[in-house]
């Protein structure tokens, strides 16, 4: 299977339309890929608070017209990242959009864990409440973003649901790029999963960006890493390793605590 991990770099002085018809005519140059992928929040930035009520649009708005049509356009399944949905009742959500093929949404997913410590993203938008997954014909994703990394529990729920590959789409900051990695290979580990981790470039909001997206397989090696620019990763990875891997090291099946939180299975 082929992935292109497209590291787009969000810059303030670039308009947010320019941005959206830049990641088209990159993820226009994936056609061969099977599966693209693009960071959190990267046509305002994830730490640029100030734009997010400005640049809200509803689920089916600019960003999802244009990613729709760049996935048809180039025949791959497309992550498009996460945009600031604004929802009908007016609640901002961080949502991810997942496109066949053929152009057509196969999945919406809302961010679960919303970062910021009771400021930014934490007040300023609303809390997914579902786990998604998505089955492409080689593998079944399940979809995350950037602070949901760091709760282990989300990720096996993801598992249970028929997940082999795990997706984090991200803003992550650069000051806590070790972290980033770590935690990676550790959800690659414990799930003996790929990960395909994809973060942005740049600076927004003043926080620099960590870049160094990073492609993990389900014994914690890491396949492929990007550096801090803007970079299109690609990697070619099996996803029947997975398989191969939990029958010849079954730790899954030694589980005996609780899963996924009640609500979130």
């Amino acid at each position: 299977m082929r992935a292109s991990l497209i590291q787009i770099a969000v810059d303030p002085d670039e308009s947010v339309s320019a941005r959206r018809e830049r990641a088209a005519s990159l993820i226009a140059g994936r056609r061969g890929a099977d599966l693209v992928v693009l960071p959190e929040l990267w046509p305002v930035g994830a730490f640029a608070y100030d734009s997010f009520a400005d640049e809200a649009e509803p689920l089916q708005g600019p960003t999802h017209d244009i990613m729709a049509k760049a996935a048809a356009d180039a025949g791959v399944w497309l992550h498009a990242g996460s945009f600031v949905e604004r929802a009908a009742d007016g609640t901002f959500y961080n949502t991810s959009l997942v496109f066949t093929p053929e152009g057509e949404r196969a999945a919406a997913y809302r961010k679960i864990h919303r970062f910021g410590f009771d400021q930014g993203e934490a007040v300023m938008m609303g809390a997914g409440e579902e786990l998604v997954t998505v089955a492409l014909p080689q593998t079944t994703l399940g979809l995350a973003t950037c602070y949901d990394l760091r709760f282990p529990e989300m990720f096996r729920g993801l598992v249970e649901a028929g997940a082999d590959t795990l997706i984090v789409s991200a803003g992550w900051p650069e000051r806590r790029r070790a972290h980033w990695t770590l935690l990676a290979q550790a959800r690659a580990v414990e799930n003996q999963s790929y990960v395909l981790a994809v973060g942005s470039a740049g600076t927004h909001g003043g926080v620099q960006q960590a870049g160094h997206s990073i492609v993990v397989d389900p014994w914690g090696e890491v396949l492929a890493e990007a550096g801090a620019d803007e970079e299109v990763l690609d990697v070619e990875f099996d996803p029947a390793k997975v398989a191969a891997t939990r029958e010849q090291f079954p730790a899954l099946k030694d589980r005996r605590l609780g899963l996924a939180p009640p609500g979130l299975r």
